[in-house]
């Protein structure tokens, strides 16, 4: 496997001013649950969105800010297990989904409060999308509210030797990206409480892909394609293969060292990388679990019948993890 820690440099991350028209300003809301719902009704009609409702039990504090960037402020939801114990509780970063220019963290709220009620303290994370700010902009956001929870780890009563991040589609992509390059200055950024760690100790990835250069990816297949991908990067396939490789989760995957869990839809494009990583930790004796959810939709973890059991697949994985 061919890292390229050592030939990533800063300046190649940073000189995204050619298509900088892709920077709109403007929200970029053709994503959302309630759209995914409808396309998917169609080929899934016992489908049921599961709604944000609040569950007794869990205490909820909405619209903290977790960074601020000049007059922008970046925001995060805490969902907390309402029951005291006499331990912190595991936390969860959630990163939803909507190509890196769409979708915002509403989209995992009832997620969080359903894992919250299995005694996870739950934090669905807003960050930068594409129509504001290229890779690795969203990193630099996420790691900042890894810092921020550490923190605050006392205010939200949680283990910080028991954090995870947990992504969908575009998020589960970033996730994968934060679990492998934890403590990679390049991707560490400068906003808020420096002198924590971003390293997390494990990686929920639902549906996000690992690499925009393996074959089995889908923008390998269509390289000349100007899409979710491009834009999030700054440059086309076809002008910056070092950047679509550097943005790759499965470039640092030798310097991975926290347990994985897939969580798979049927559609085979999200999964490139993942049996070619899992090898790699095999090899390594790192834990990954696959679990491959048949006959689905891409965002299937958003509704019933699946949605139980991806709440069932994730307790039980951090429990197996953080068994003592």
């Amino acid at each position: 496997m061919l890292t390229f820690l050592s030939c990533l440099h800063i300046p190649c991350l940073q000189a995204q001013q050619q298509h900088k028209e892709w920077l709109t300003g403007i929200k970029d809301s053709s994503y959302s649950s309630h759209s995914d719902y409808i396309k998917n009704l169609k080929h899934y009609p016992f489908i049921q969105l599961v709604p944000d409702s609040s569950i007794e039990g869990v205490a909820e504090s909405r619209n903290l800010v977790y960074a601020s960037l000049g007059d922008r402020k970046l925001h995060i939801d805490a969902f907390l297990p309402g029951t005291t114990r006499n331990r912190p509780n595991p936390a969860i970063l959630i990163i939803h989904g909507g190509g890196w220019r769409s979708g915002d963290r509403s989209q995992h709220i009832a997620l969080a409060q359903h894992l919250a009620a299995k005694g996870f303290a739950c934090f669905t994370v807003e960050y930068r999308l594409s129509t504001e700010a290229f890779f690795p902009a969203a990193v630099y956001d996420l790691k900042a509210a890894i810092r921020w929870l550490r923190a605050g780890a006392d205010q939200f009563h949680i283990d910080t030797g028991k954090l995870s991040v947990l992504g969908f589609s575009a998020g589960g992509e970033l996730a994968a990206f934060i679990g492998m390059t934890g403590g990679l200055e390049k991707f560490e950024g400068t906003q808020g409480n420096p002198g924590m760690s971003s390293k997390v100790n494990a990686v929920i990835n639902i549906d996000g892909t690992l690499s925009f250069v393996h074959p089995e990816a889908s923008e390998t297949k269509h390289p000349e394609k100007i899409g979710a991908s491009a834009w999030w990067l700054g440059y086309p396939r076809t002008e910056r293969l070092d950047l679509w490789t550097a943005a790759s989760p499965l470039s640092y995957a030798d310097n991975n060292t926290v347990p994985f869990l897939f969580l798979n839809s049927a559609v085979q494009r999200m999964h490139a990388g993942r049996d070619d990583f899992k090898a790699l930790m095999d090899k390594k004796g790192v834990a990954v679990q696959i679990i491959e959810f048949p006959n689905t939709p891409h965002s299937f973890c958003l509704y019933r019948p699946w949605f139980s059991k991806v709440v069932t697949d994730v307790t039980t994985f951090l429990h197996n993890i953080y068994a003592e």
